[in-house]
């Protein structure tokens, strides 16, 4: 396989298993990694040997969202030059079936990628949240979209507007996972499920993920739409600016509404 500076990927009985590793920073989704797990996934979907794809992290974080350092000081103007989340588009381009396998944080970016997959499998420690308004900004990668589709308006509301996260247990009483097991298991049972849809027949597994995909996604593509623009807005205000100045200094934010 490809060598790689942020990812981990390997093949393992015709699962394709890509570990995010940027341990220090909680695998924050920075430009690089998200690069580097579109190569992945893509590489993956092309190669006959692969069947279904897992994305994990480790047991403290899936994912704690995205790098906030790399947007602190940027403006909208950039943040639609840059149009960084555009690379999750990728994401959604894959015709193979793509499981989460989520343990500990889940947050942000990272339960924005976890909803990108097709299935999630949870650890009993996943925690789950879009926390992006503690930093004056909404989720802009389908936060708003998917979540509200998967576990309803009234709770997508709480936790897009007030921080409110999802304990494993709750996410699956929402739908928002297929299953939570033991922390020692999640990956163990995240590539078991893998193995078996790697053991299905390919074009029906293919087209089942696109028929359900049609299902959910009617409509998505203007909601996106509408999420990224209002994401990028965002980054014209001084709340953002002062929202990520704080995260980075570990201090409360001061807002202005502004």
């Amino acid at each position: 396989m490809e060598s790689y500076t942020t990812i981990i990927v390997e093949v393992i009985d015709r699962v394709g298993l890509v570990r995010l590793n940027r341990p220090q920073a909680l695998n924050a989704l920075n430009a690089t990694l998200m690069e580097e797990l579109g190569d992945a996934l893509i590489s993956c979907d092309s190669d006959d040997k692969v069947g279904a794809i897992v994305i994990t992290g480790n047991e403290k974080a899936f994912a704690a969202g995205a790098d906030i350092k790399e947007m602190v000081d940027a403006s909208s103007v950039e943040m639609i030059k840059r149009d960084n989340i555009s690379r999750f588009d990728r994401i959604r381009s894959i015709k193979k079936p793509i499981i989460a396998a989520v343990s500990g944080w889940c947050l942000g970016g990272g339960n924005e990628l976890a909803m990108s997959c097709d299935m999630i499998v949870a650890s009993e420690t996943a925690r789950f949240g879009q926390p992006e308004i503690t930093i004056g900004v909404i989720p802009g990668a389908g936060g708003t979209q998917r979540l509200t589709k998967a576990v309803g308006k009234a709770i997508a509301m709480e936790m897009v507007l007030n921080n409110r996260t999802l304990s494993a247990e709750e996410a699956l009483q929402h739908g928002l996972v297929n299953r939570v097991v033991p922390v020692e298991r999640y990956l163990e049972e995240a590539l078991g499920l893998a193995k078996e849809v790697a053991s299905r027949a390919p074009l029906a597994v293919r087209f089942g993920k696109e028929a359900i995909n049609h299902a959910y996604e009617s409509f998505l593509s203007d909601g996106l739409r509408d999420e990224r623009q209002a994401f990028y807005f965002l980054f014209a205000s001084q709340d953002q600016k002062e929202g990520m100045i704080a995260f980075i200094e570990k201090r409360q934010p001061i807002w202005k509404g502004e």
